[in-house]
């Protein structure tokens, strides 16, 4: 018990005459990681600082636009899971990406106003303002918010919904504006700040990285080459510009991809080296003209290029089609090329070729180099003009115009939706307000089956059952509503 006891009495002298130099030994050796956390707080106060200074310079000249548009029925059928990101009067859609709205009217005799909001950025001293398409495109009246001072009413000055790109102006002079920067310089990983009104609360400073370059597909414009970011974008924020560590524009916010409408951390923006020219043109001109090939292009899958006598690792974009009359019908290209440089670049995939040749102005000269049974050849071609988009699909504009009416294909998650499962046609997406189609209570989310006793699949079935229906100078419909299946008989100018 003694030896118990003495070795008990005798420890704590012991245990701390060798613990104290290893405990010296530890914070020496800690020295460093103390050193490295000071320098690691340092560099994130630093980071904050140049958060803070981009902020402070930039809010100025980022401002709130409201758009307001008088409805008399104007629905419209989402097909995306949170609406449809290019029309801000529509419900769900603007309930989740704009938030505020008047209460929806049923009645078609009766009208509403409805509020849609965005951002935007001035972009000259003298109030040229750059913002989104899909804000402003439909608006009969559009308002600027800058700063605390009263709104302020603004012109738009062109817009262009193949990129959903607009530029808006108000008066002023000497106001504070941004600078844009080069985008194609852009890095993922980068730091980047979104600034906007997300939710109507102004100057809102978001900070994240570049997630990706060059998202497309997601059939939402014609041209896509979209920045991803993680930095936060929610209601309110489309319009606004995403900023670099410079405080310059390298992209405008656009939409969110969301389950619950939300911020979930994936946004996408507009590279601002495409709005550069498109702004300066709709300043310029009102409108954007753009160069046409004229012909229908895919993507060269593997198998593909093998069933064309090619490696299976051979990167182009396959031809099947070339429009009569145009310009690559003019210059020699023929369907089964497979083009694979464009104006001494490699031409990869359909999206970066239509890019390539949608920032071209009808007139223009190129070289493309394509394959032909396995051979290089080159081409010499004098791009046309592009034509709209109804055209491209085969309606003319005016048939679509006098009908009053618009369509969509009918995908497999809306015929659940509308109870539509095992029936084809095109969907009824828009009615304009006044025309025959509203005239004969045709209304958004019905479904247009037959064209002329003729089965319709898809909206190019349709168009050129249009076209065609347009010799008679009148169309028969039948249309699928909820609870009843009619003809109906529309008129249509003759050619």
């Amino acid at each position: 018990m003694q030896t118990l006891s003495f070795k008990q009495n005798k420890s704590p002298l012991r245990y701390f005459a060798i613990s104290l130099p290893l405990v010296l030994l530890i914070l020496i050796a800690l020295q460093p990681a103390f050193a490295e956390d000071a320098n690691s707080v340092e560099t994130l106060r630093q980071i904050g600082k140049t958060f803070t200074t981009i902020a402070g310079k930039a809010s100025p000249a980022v401002v709130g636009v409201k758009a307001e548009k008088t409805i008399t029925y104007y629905p419209t059928i989402p097909d995306w899971p949170f609406g449809d990101p290019f029309d801000p009067f529509e419900d769900e859609f603007f309930e989740r990406f704009f938030r505020r709205r008047s209460p929806r009217e049923r009645s078609p005799q009766r009208k509403y106003q409805q509020v849609a909001q965005g951002s935007g950025f001035i972009i000259s001293p003298d109030g040229y303002i750059i913002t989104s398409n899909h804000l402003v495109g439909e608006a009969d009246k559009v308002t600027v918010k800058l700063g605390e001072d009263p709104l302020v009413e603004a012109k738009v000055v062109g817009r262009d919904p193949d990129s959903d790109v607009a530029v808006i102006k108000i008066e002023g002079n000497d106001l504070a504006y941004l600078e844009l920067a080069d985008s194609d310089a852009l890095e993922v990983g980068e730091w980047v700040l979104a600034i906007g009104n997300p939710f109507g609360l102004s100057h809102t400073v978001t900070a994240g990285i570049v997630s990706a370059k060059g998202r497309s597909g997601f059939r939402l414009a014609t041209y896509e080459d979209f920045i991803q970011t993680d930095a936060a974008i929610n209601p309110g924020n489309s319009g606004g510009p995403l900023l670099n560590l410079d405080g310059k524009v390298v992209g405008i916010n656009t939409f969110i991809i969301s389950r619950s409408g939300g911020n979930m951390g994936i946004g996408f923006a507009i590279p601002i080296n495409m709005a550069k020219t498109i702004s300066k043109e709709l300043i310029d001109t009102g409108k954007v003209v753009r160069g046409f090939l004229g012909v229908d292009i895919q993507d060269l899958a593997p198998d593909l290029a093998a069933s064309f006598g090619l490696k299976e690792d051979t990167k182009g974009v396959l031809i099947p089609n070339v429009r009569k009359g145009s310009a690559a019908e003019k210059a020699g290209l023929k369907h089964g090329d497979v083009i694979v440089e464009f104006e001494g670049k490699p031409v990869e995939k359909v999206k970066e070729l239509q890019k390539r040749v949608g920032m071209l102005k009808p007139g223009t000269k190129v070289k493309i180099v394509v394959l032909r049974d396995g051979k290089r050849k080159t081409l010499s071609v004098e791009l046309g003009k592009r034509p709209s988009q109804a055209e491209i699909a085969g309606a003319p504009p005016e048939a679509l115009e006098q009908l009053g009416l618009t369509v969509k294909d009918l995908t497999d998650d809306l015929a659940r939706r509308l109870g539509y499962e095992g029936l084809t046609g095109v969907l009824v997406s828009r009615v304009e307000p006044g025309s025959q189609a509203a005239r004969k209570n045709i209304t958004a989310g019905t479904l247009i089956m037959e064209v002329n006793r003729t089965q319709v699949k898809n909206t190019k079935e349709f168009n050129k059952a249009i076209e065609k229906a347009r010799e008679k100078g009148s169309v028969l419909l039948l249309i699928r509503g909820e609870d009843y299946t009619r003809f109906f008989v529309l008129k249509l100018p003759k050619e």
